[in-house]
Order: C-alpha cells, then sequence, then structure tokens
C-alpha cells in the first residue's frame, strides 16, 4: 500500500515518542481552558452552568468525532489522519484569540476540539499494532503519562501568561506547538499498515461494528469507563475542582492554580507505575483499586471543608488516583481487540467512552445551575464517589484476563 514500509523500516519506540509529545501538547489544550474560563467569567461575566454546558460539548463533539476514525484508517494511514489533527487542533486553538465572546470562541473551540479527537483511538490503534502485548500495559500508560505532563505544566505557566499577556495571547502561544508536532508526525512516523489491510480482508466497517458490539466483555468495560468517566481526571475533575475551591470555597487564584498542580501531578508517575503493575498483576485489579482510591479522595474533599492541610491531602489523593484508571482500560481493549476490528474498537470505545461520557459535565451544569454553585458543587462530588464505587462492582464479573493470559504466555514462551 502507497505510504507504509516493511516491518524492519517500523520504529515503535521513535512513534510511541512522538505520539506521547502530540498528546502531551494535546492535554495542554484541555488543561489551560479552567484558567481560560476564570478569566471569562471576570471579563465575559460567562456563568458556571455554561462552562459546564460548553465542557460538555467540546467533549461531545470530540467524542462523536472519534467513530469516524476507523472509516477513515481505511482510506488513510493513522500519521496522516494525526498529524493533520493537530494541525487544525493548534490552528483553531490560536484563532479563539480573535473572538471577544462566548458563541465564536466556543465555535473555533468545536473545531479545535474535532481535530484533537483523533488522539486516543489513532495513537493506542498505533501502539497496539507496533508494541508486543507484555509491553502494552506501560507503554500505553507511557502515553497516557507524557500527554498528563502536558496538564502538569500548564496551570503555573498558564496563570503566569494570562496574568501577563492576556488569554487571547495565551491561546496563540499555547496553539502554535501542536501544529508544528503535527508536521512532525507526517514526516517522522512509519507504518506497516497490518491492521488496515487486516480490516480490509475481514469485511465492511458494518461488519467490524457488529462483531465489536456484540462482545459482551467491551461492554462491561464501556460500562466502568461511563461510571468512571464521572470523575475522570481531565475534563472533569481538573474543570470542576479549582471552580469549588475558587466559586464555594473562596480560595484564591494563586492557590487554586498550586492545587491544580498538585492534582495534575500525579498524572504522570501514577499511571507508569499502575501501567507496570498491570502488567505483572492484571489490569481489573489496578483499576478497581483507583476507582475506589478516587471515591475516597472525593470524600474527603468534601468533609475537611476548608481546612487547608485537609484540602491539600484530598488534592493530592485525587492526583494519585483520578488519572490511573483511563489508561489500563485503553490497554485491556488493546488486549482484547484483533488487529483487524482494532480502528473500530477504538472508535467504538472512545465514542462512548469520552463522548456520552460527557454528559456528566452536562449533568454536573444543570445539578449547579438548579440548586446553585455553593449547594450544587457538592452534590457534584458525592455523585463523582458513587459512581465510583459503581464502576468498581461492574468489572467483578469481566473474565478477559483469562484470554489475555493465554496471549501473554505464548508470547513469553516465542520469546
Amino acid at each position: 500500500m502507497p505510504g507504509y514500509v516493511s516491518a524492519d523500516a517500523v520504529r515503535p519506540w521513535r512513534s510511541l515518542t512522538l505520539v506521547t509529545i502530540a498528546h502531551a501538547l494535546n492535554h495542554s489544550q484541555v488543561a489551560i481552558y479552567p484558567l481560560v474560563y476564570l478569566a471569562l467569567i471576570e471579563e465575559w461575566g460567562v456563568t458556571v452552568p455554561a462552562i459546564a454546558l460548553l465542557t460538555a460539548v467540546d467533549s461531545l463533539v470530540s467524542g462523536g468525532t472519534q467513530l469516524t476514525f476507523s472509516a477513515l484508517t481505511r482510506r488513510f494511514s493513522r500519521r496522516t489522519i494525526m498529524g493533520w489533527g493537530n494541525v487544525i487542533l493548534g490552528g483553531f486553538m490560536a484563532a479563539q484569540a480573535l473572538t471577544s465572546s462566548l458563541i465564536p470562541f466556543a465555535a473555533f473551540g468545536l473545531v479545535s476540539r474535532a481535530g484533537a479527537s483523533q488522539q486516543h483511538p489513532l495513537a493506542n490503534g498505533l501502539i497496539a499494532e507496533q508494541v508486543p502485548l507484555h509491553r502494552r500495559g506501560i507503554s500505553i500508560a507511557t502515553h497516557v503519562a507524557g500527554g498528563n505532563l502536558g496538564s502538569v505544566i500548564v496551570p503555573l505557566i498558564g496563570a503566569w501568561l494570562i496574568a501577563g499577556v492576556g488569554w487571547g495571547w495565551t491561546l496563540v502561544l499555547f496553539g502554535v506547538p501542536p501544529a508544528l508536532i503535527g508536521i512532525s508526525l507526517l514526516f517522522l512516523i512509519r507504518e506497516t499498515g497490518e491492521d488496515r489491510r487486516a480490516a480490509l480482508l475481514a469485511g465492511s466497517l458494518g461488519d467490524a461494528f457488529w462483531i465489536v458490539l456484540r462482545d459482551r466483555e467491551l461492554w462491561l468495560l464501556l460500562g466502568a469507563s461511563l461510571l468512571g468517566a464521572s470523575a475522570r481526571g481531565l475534563g472533569i475533575l481538573n474543570v470542576f475542582v479549582p471552580l469549588y475551591l475558587s466559586v464555594v470555597l473562596g480560595v484564591d487564584d494563586t492557590t487554586v492554580a498550586l492545587m491544580l498542580t498538585v492534582l495534575l501531578a500525579g498524572s504522570v508517575p501514577a499511571p507508569v507505575v499502575a501501567g507496570w503493575l498491570s502488567d505483572k498483576l492484571g489490569r481489573k485489579r489496578v483499576i478497581a483499586g483507583t476507582y475506589l482510591g478516587g471515591a475516597a479522595g472525593l470524600a474527603l474533599l468534601l468533609l475537611v471543608g476548608s481546612d487547608p492541610v485537609g484540602l491539600w491531602i484530598a488534592v493530592a489523593l485525587l492526583g494519585a488516583f483520578a488519572f490511573v484508571e483511563s489508561p489500563q482500560l485503553q490497554a485491556l481493549v488493546a488486549d482484547v481487540a484483533r488487529p483487524a476490528l482494532r480502528d473500530a474498537t477504538f472508535s467504538v470505545y472512545f465514542t462512548l467512552a469520552f463522548g456520552v461520557g460527557a454528559l456528566w459535565a452536562a449533568l454536573f451544569g444543570a445539578i449547579t445551575g438548579t440548586l446553585g454553585d455553593a449547594d450544587g458543587l457538592p452534590v457534584v462530588f458525592l455523585v463523582m464517589a458513587v459512581s465510583s464505587v459503581a464502576a468498581a462492582l461492574l468489572l467483578r464479573p469481566l473474565r478477559v484476563e483469562e484470554r489475555i493470559a493465554a496471549v501473554r504466555a505464548e508470547e513469553i514462551r516465542r520469546r
């Protein structure tokens, strides 16, 4: 196939490095918006329910777009889609600096998020194709942790830039690097096209979706992911925790930025450690433990009130657990998806997990709109904690790891 190379010419660790850098820049986009929203509240008088609705719509667009990639990868290489997607991400993010009201700001943001949506399904598909099963957990965790690193450095830098040059120029400065990495992906990644050939030989895209949607194990994973999405680190907690600290507890902006940095700091080492553990001990136990740990952090956040020490402990606890389940669920999906169904499986999974999961933000916006910020935001965190416990319970009947063990044993035997 044009644009593809032999297996000997593929460099899996170069691919992993490049998509991880792209992931970091993708996450920097997500992480800067909560601080920009605080600026828009002051400058434009935007309300908390409006921000919650905007967050939900952004996630729905991003999630819905992911369903299209199973079709696009039958026509184009993953690196082509990812490269141009990052150019769109960065270009329209920078274009938001030209807006002066919420509607055009939101419109440019939606296009930018659509460009960003390629990252999860295509990067995971690329890693699953090029990295062996026994290294897949830590490889996908590294990809996720690298993305989270982009989030960690944003709050302090972003707050400093917004205070110094304004939110508009800040979005420009954060928009240029994704466009540049997109160009790098186009020229530096190599692919064999193995998954694409297998998908075309296996039948139509409709057939692939039908097989995927009949997989009981995938639906259990999706159910856990949808429940866990209520307290997902990026897109939910990084939006609602700053709002709770600032609007309800009256914490000053500098401390909010510091606490957000601590919250996001756990997103780098925690997934890598969990990925290593899941390759050794199994993913199900690791994921269930993180759901319960995250629920404990949410409960503590509510119980400590405005006590500074208690708040720091709660935020640190959330940082340790809130970013772990998603990469390990992704690794489980990669484990169970056959090459012919890999892109279709990831498209379905990420569309539902991140698209439908985005309805949590809309629900939380409705709660705060009905009860008010002071009463509504604590209810939001209570719902998050209960949903996390329910997600852990939903994993109990999952039997996918028995199938994975046989494949892993065969790989080890061959080595």
